[in-house]
């Protein structure tokens, strides 16, 4: 069990730190307003996690952030429709909508994630155990940590210089 919170920790880390940089890179946006919260957010929620996994501040912090992602992601997603950008399942992370979709998804799924860890009734796909550790939440880190930081690497190493804004 203890190796489980360490591993959580560790992807909530990681997590936090990739939303940081997320938010650090927002400035030169023309929308900067609605993503830099965004990732802040997230980032404060992971690193508040990682630190007290039951704190308050979760669900507080948390819930915004969680309907501002899927109001955000809808918004890219429409845009990105609308204007024939790229395809609702495009992964071409030259394209802005792509990478914003992208960001505010990967925001959308950690805020689900540590809100169903947070919360104290029995969530939609979870059951804890007895030492209230989430298996299927854990799982589910370890996947948006791999998928996060999977296609962040292949965008900076190989389309980087192509981008599109």
């Amino acid at each position: 069990m203890a190796t489980r919170m360490k591993l959580s920790k560790i992807c909530s880390l990681l997590m936090g730190l990739l939303f940081a940089c997320s938010a650090s890179v927002q400035l030169n946006d023309p929308d900067w307003y609605l993503w830099m919260p965004l990732y802040s957010s997230a980032c404060l929620v992971n690193l508040t996690s990682m630190v007290f996994a039951t704190s308050k501040m979760i669900p507080r912090i948390g819930k915004p952030a969680l309907w501002l992602g899927m109001f955000l992601f809808a918004k890219v997603a429409v845009e990105g429709y609308r204007h024939q950008i790229a395809g609702f399942w495009s992964l071409d992370m030259r394209e802005r909508v792509v990478r914003e979709k992208f960001g505010s998804g990967l925001v959308v799924f950690s805020m689900f994630l540590h809100l169903e860890a947070a919360s104290k009734k029995k969530g939609l796909f979870t059951r804890k155990d007895e030492g209230g550790v989430v298996k299927h939440i854990e799982l589910g880190q370890m996947i948006l940590v791999g998928i996060g930081y999977g296609m962040s690497l292949v965008f900076f190493v190989f389309q980087k210089d192509e981008m599109k804004f």
